[in-house]
């Protein structure tokens, strides 16, 4: 088993009389695909963001341990280095994409390396080898409307993984798609990310997404029910 890359412990959270988050402890390591399913309102999606520094849990701790740089409290982090987190050191997929429709593919993925400061060109000849990488060579002046749901889930993977992010949250990123697209998303994704050595957290209601992971994880009233290692 490789080192952990993320550590939960305690996590508490609460919108109003609502237990999203009952004490949850959680290790993930490095190079895993971990899914996490739920029956809707049970915590998955508010696990999902307390870990990725989207949202701070009410109590607890989430810890980051980088490949290359000591380990990072992310709950103890303001706003602020946290977004910086976010944007360096992890990548999010989405089941809409949340693509900027008024760009082409090739200008989504390339944007989220300029916002780290890498000049156009560099950035935009990154984006255009991690799009041929995952089969859209010839699609990168398209906008985004003019993709096919798989595709434009294929464009935001490059823009998750083109930073180089250790760890990828995706929140049922196959949720619209058919069950055939959905096999061809979970491919790039998974070749993305764990067969990289990164790691990746899925949110997803489906089984057979699920059933490709290393590992699924069943969250039930804000607590962890039960884990199941694939074979």
């Amino acid at each position: 088993m490789n080192a952990p890359v993320l550590q939960a412990r305690g996590l508490q959270k609460s919108y109003g009389p609502t237990v999203a988050l009952a004490g949850v402890d959680l290790t993930i390591h490095r190079g895993e695909s971990v899914a996490v399913m739920g029956s809707s309102g049970s915590g998955k999606t508010t696990l999902l963001h307390v870990l990725a520094g989207i949202i701070s849990p009410d109590a607890g701790e989430v810890t980051f341990s980088p490949s290359a740089a000591p380990p990072v409290s992310v709950t103890a982090l303001n706003e602020g280095a946290r977004s910086r987190l976010r944007r360096e050191s992890f990548g999010f997929v989405f089941q809409q994409g949340l693509l900027i429709p008024e760009l082409t593919a090739v200008e989504n993925v390339a944007l989220a390396l300029m916002i780290t400061g890498q000049p156009r060109d560099a950035a935009t000849a990154q984006a255009t080898t991690w799009l041929g990488a995952l089969g859209l060579a010839g699609m990168e002046d398209r906008r985004i409307g003019q993709l096919s749901g798989g595709q434009a889930q294929r464009v935001a993977i490059a823009r998750a993984q083109v930073t180089g992010a250790e760890v990828v949250f995706a929140d049922e990123p196959t949720g619209a798609l058919d069950s055939r697209t959905s096999g061809e998303v979970m491919d790039a994704l998974l070749w993305a990310t764990s067969q990289q050595g990164r790691t990746l957290v899925v949110v997803t209601h489906d089984p057979e997404v699920a059933a490709r992971c290393s590992r699924t994880i069943h969250v039930r009233d804000g607590r962890l029910a039960t884990q199941e290692v694939s074979s």
